[in-house]
């Protein structure tokens, strides 16, 4: 009797919660306007710390001003974060030598390599191969796949994802189906640096990566960018990238291993490296050196009783550039990725305006280089504007839903964070329900900026459309949203479509709204969940406020 009286007052706090904040208009044109300015030609793709930043940076603090915003930093649009980018001068293969067969890895074709090291000549000689299975290790969970093994001057071949990456469950050692960070690329450079590899190359398989070696190739050919600070990245292997699978299981034949036996057996507990005896990797190349810095752009509505507390709205700017062609056309627009959540960032502050001052500050962040790594996320929240133990926590947004409002929303990585009630509180007023993300083994969680505050404790949720179209049901959304990913995701086809329907972008977009202004008008402090792993630093960072 007192569960069905707490669930029936549950419910009618939800239904007060969910209409008690009419939400204002979200404009469509605004949304239409920005991103297709953004992802004009003549934007060159908007890549850090090219001429196409300034033009970008300024017209998004245009945007900004035109939507009521005041000045972020202190008077200023904008935050510098101190960028380096290293280009390789040109195209070099991998050498391998001393198996069956000698092997030749032509780049762009069977690997796409680079350095982080922030020197103009890179080589790696004559260094030997070890396959170290996933590339993990993880004290916590008793698994380390450098257990007994010295890489140090080494080439290591690593898989991507976690061992447990094909269990249709949740409850595997690495969280079964669902990726953990220690399946993301950028662990798996960092633990080989940690390790003292020479050369970290990742064995690309198009599932468990979660896109195609098109993809991989787009995303880094050209110049990569890091910060640029002490030290030059010396500590990082010389040489990090990707191989295709088909080139990994040429090099494992002529080590005279079997490729499916060895993956197979790096998904168990207790794996052991595998090192292929005489089996020596090569590769050298010049990259010139450039350091510039990069802008991230922040704006504010102060609030009107607790202006030391701050609510957050993110999304990344940037995209990549000019890129690798396809029919032609050599520039990576990035309309959906993320001009749209650019747009999305100003339609909300506009809404703001409609509604009045909150009574907290609310803070508009177009972050910079995103794509190489949420490297201006990062830097903001090492460099914070406004202190992350008075955030109170925010929304981010990664590409906004162009093909029609759907009936449910994913979470993406569940379970962490307070902030799911209030999305639960405010989907009750779009007639949407939160459903399971269906790709967890993709690891979307830790390829967006909201990550970046994340480890620091914020309280952040991204969310995003699931794919049960109103028109047209998930049959129909499934499909529209592969073929955004085989066809366009990080690619020169990714163009603004006048033809798009905005349906589900304002949707969305008044759940975003209704999360911060809930936050903002109120004196609450969401938290994780206990179970979370940031729990302990935010308890940690609101103890020392």
């Amino acid at each position: 009797m007192r569960f069905a009286l707490a669930a029936s007052l549950l419910a009618l706090s939800v239904a007060t919660a969910a209409a008690a904040a009419p939400v204002p208009a979200i404009n469509v044109e605004t949304l239409k306007d920005i991103t297709r300015t953004l992802s004009d030609d003549s934007f060159q793709g908007r890549a850090p710390a090219t001429p196409a930043e300034d033009k970008t940076v300024a017209y998004i603090a245009d945007r900004f001003a035109r939507a009521g915003l005041k000045p972020g930093n202190k008077g200023s649009w904008y935050q510098d974060v101190p960028l380096v980018e290293l280009t390789p001068n040109a195209a070099f293969p991998i050498s391998i030598t001393g198996g069956k067969t000698p092997i030749t890895l032509d780049y762009k074709t069977d690997h796409i390599t680079w350095s982080y090291q922030v020197q103009p000549r890179i080589d790696v000689a004559g260094s030997d191969i070890v396959f170290v299975g996933y590339g993990i290790n993880a004290p916590e969970r008793g698994w380390n796949d450098y257990a007994g093994l010295d890489v140090k001057g080494k080439t290591v071949l690593i898989l991507i994802n976690d061992p447990d990456w094909k269990m249709q469950s949740l409850d595997g050692p690495f969280g079964g189906r669902a990726m953990t960070y220690y399946g993301r690329w950028t662990y798996k450079y960092e633990e080989a640096a940690r390790q003292g590899a020479a050369a970290a190359i990742i064995i690309h398989d198009t599932e468990p990566a979660a896109y195609g070696f098109n993809v991989v190739v787009s995303s880094n050919s050209g110049g990569k960018l890091g910060f640029d600070e002490p030290g030059n990245h010396m500590d990082q292997s010389a040489a990090a990238g990707w191989i295709t699978n088909d080139a990994a299981r040429r090099i494992f034949a002529s080590a005279g291993q079997d490729y499916d036996a060895l993956v197979a057996a790096a998904g168990q507990k207790g794996f052991h490296a595998v090192p292929f005896t005489g089996m020596k990797a090569s590769l050298s190349f010049d990259q010139s050196i450039r350091r510039q810095k990069s802008k991230n752009v922040v704006g504010i509505i102060p609030g009107k009783k607790r202006p030391g507390e701050y609510v957050l709205y993110s999304a990344h700017w940037d995209h990549l550039g000019i890129c690798e062609p396809v029919d032609g056309d050599n520039i990576c627009n990035g309309a959906v990725d993320n001009a749209s959540g650019t747009a999305g960032l100003v339609a909300l502050a506009e809404a703001y305006k409609a509604g009045g001052q909150p009574d907290r500050s609310v803070v508009f962040l177009a972050v910079t280089a995103e794509e190489s790594g949420l490297l201006g996320s990062e830097y903001y929240a090492a460099n914070p504007i406004y202190p992350l133990a008075r955030t109170v926590g925010g929304v981010n947004m990664d590409s906004l839903n162009v093909i029609g409002k759907t009936n449910d929303i994913v979470v993406v990585g569940p379970g962490k964070s307070e902030l799911e009630d209030y999305l639960k509180r405010a989907a009750v007023g779009e007639n949407r329900v939160l459903v399971p993300e269906p790709t967890p083994e993709k690891g979307y969680y830790y390829r967006s900026d909201h990550f970046s505050f994340a480890k620091l404790g914020v309280p952040m949720i991204y969310f995003e459309s699931g794919e049960d179209l109103v028109n047209g049901g998930r049959e129909r959304g499934s499909k529209l949203a592969a073929d955004y990913i085989t066809n366009r995701y990080h690619g020169p086809k990714d163009e603004y479509d006048p033809n798009w329907d905005w349906s589900g972008a304002v949707s969305d977009l008044k759940l975003f709204y209704t999360i911060g202004r809930e936050l903002a008008d109120s004196d609450a402090w969401p938290n994780w969940y206990p179970t979370a792993e940031f729990r302990a630093v935010r308890d940690k960072s609101r103890a020392g406020k």
